[in-house]
């Protein structure tokens, strides 16, 4: 705090003077001790971690409920020197891709049908809410019927997921668009083409990011039901093959693998997002 006093300036003058002291800098300890947020992050998982490390050398949680982190980190080094780990790891990316893929091709498709049409929308909407409502996974039997156990069957799945999110939240981006935007564009003298290509569909990527980003979450969902359908390969089957042998380190690196993937799949996805958006005004602050 800054002190300041009030002194005369002269014996017959009638004013004050403010002679204001010096302000001493201070070296704060928390300047000297700031710790970076992230660190401040990582302190608590690696408390957890250590607490279950401890619990497990200690015998207080048995192998058979859970490994101790040592165990699942050798184990998982062994997996990725021995090569076993990247060769499941790559077919579940192509299952879950090649579906994602399919299935968000065919949602965005439907949305601009019925989106941009009337028509469209009367003839097409009615199935795509009816099929939307039947839970995917309600479909195995009859896709086996159909299509037998083989690697159709599993995408067809991964498809049946991905497309449904995609499709809602881009025919509610098209058909939320801001009126003034086309009141503006018809004014400027916009065809019906330039019009979808200027207006509405930029305006609707923002819904259909998000729908993505749902399709992506309900396709790893599926690939972990669906790789337990009569596979030799994949994470999904290292998990279900490690149930049978109580091989816990091997369930949880399963789970990292899913969580990971996720993780920086969705990160891309917002990478695009963000670079495709970049002419949306944020009111987020750094």
């Amino acid at each position: 705090m800054t002190e300041t006093t009030l002194e005369p300036l002269a014996a017959d003058a009638g004013f004050l003077t403010v002679n204001k002291r010096p302000t001493v800098q201070k070296d704060s300890a928390d300047n000297r001790w700031h710790i970076p947020a992230f660190v401040l992050r990582l302190l608590s998982p690696i408390a957890l971690l250590l607490l279950w490390e401890l619990a497990s050398q200690a015998g207080w949680i048995p192998s058979r409920v859970i490994a101790a982190p040592s165990q699942i980190g050798g184990t998982l080094w062994a997996m990725i020197v021995s090569g076993e780990l990247g060769k499941h790891l790559w077919v579940s990316l192509h299952r879950a891709l090649l579906g994602l893929g399919i299935g968000v091709t065919i949602g965005v498709v439907a949305a601009l049908v019925t989106g941009l049409s009337k028509r469209g929308e009367l003839i097409l909407d009615s199935p795509m809410q009816m099929l939307r409502t039947i839970p995917s996974l309600a479909l195995v039997p009859l896709f086996i019927l159909w299509f037998g156990i083989g690697e159709f069957t599993k995408i067809a799945l991964i498809v049946t997921g991905t497309t449904f999110p995609v499709y809602l939240n881009l025919f509610s981006g098209i058909r939320n668009i801001d009126p003034k935007l086309i009141e503006a564009a018809n004014t400027l003298g916009l065809n019906r083409r330039e019009l979808i290509w200027h207006v509405i569909l930029p305006g609707s990527l923002p819904s259909f990011f998000v729908g993505l980003r749902y399709s992506l979450g309900i396709s790893w969902l599926a690939l972990v039901f669906v790789e337990q359908i009569n596979t030799t390969a994949g994470i999904g089957f290292l998990a279900s093959d490690a149930r049978d042998f109580m091989r816990t380190d091997v369930i949880v690196i399963c789970l990292l693998i899913y969580s990971v993937l996720g993780l920086v799949i969705d990160g891309i996805i917002r990478t695009l997002e963000r670079y495709a958006l970049a002419w949306r005004p944020t009111f987020v602050r750094t």
